[in-house]
């Protein structure tokens, strides 16, 4: 029969060790998501989708257009949007959409294309395309306070 030589108490305590960092790293992943991204990497992703830069001008003109329907996003947003919001039908309150007044907006991937979706149905009838965000976004990214 071979001999065996124990495992050093060292490497199981390492072992563990790294096992609970492990853990502990999964259990902060959720938080680490909220903030994944930052509006300058938005911007470039749609002007990547888009295949052109966003115009801040252009994309001034589409936040304050009706498109035909009853609401534009400064309907609710603001004009600029750098004050807290409301919903025109609901009231609700909604945070500054501008980076500069909001540090949250713009900082979270799921977020960003969840409130485009929803919000381009209701003011465009329509999903937003990737220059219309990239204008958009590149217009509230103009803005200071």
């Amino acid at each position: 029969m071979p001999h065996r030589t124990p495992p050093r108490a060292g490497a199981a305590t390492a072992r563990m060790s790294a096992a609970a960092l492990l853990i502990a790293l999964g259990s902060l992943a959720p938080a680490a998501r909220a903030g994944d991204t930052t509006p300058q990497q938005q911007l470039a992703r749609f002007a990547a989708e888009a295949g052109s830069p966003g115009q801040a001008e252009r994309g001034r003109a589409f936040f304050s257009a009706r498109h035909g329907g009853q609401w534009s996003c400064a309907s609710c947003h603001g004009e600029p949007p750098l004050s807290p919001g409301k919903h025109a039908s609901t009231g609700k309150p909604i945070q500054p959409l501008a980076p500069a007044a909001n540090p949250e907006a713009f900082t979270d991937a799921a977020k960003v294309d969840k409130w485009f979706r929803r919000n381009c149905k209701d003011v465009v009838q329509r999903e937003c395309s990737a220059a219309e965000k990239a204008d958009v976004l590149s217009y509230l990214s103009s803005l200071k306070r």
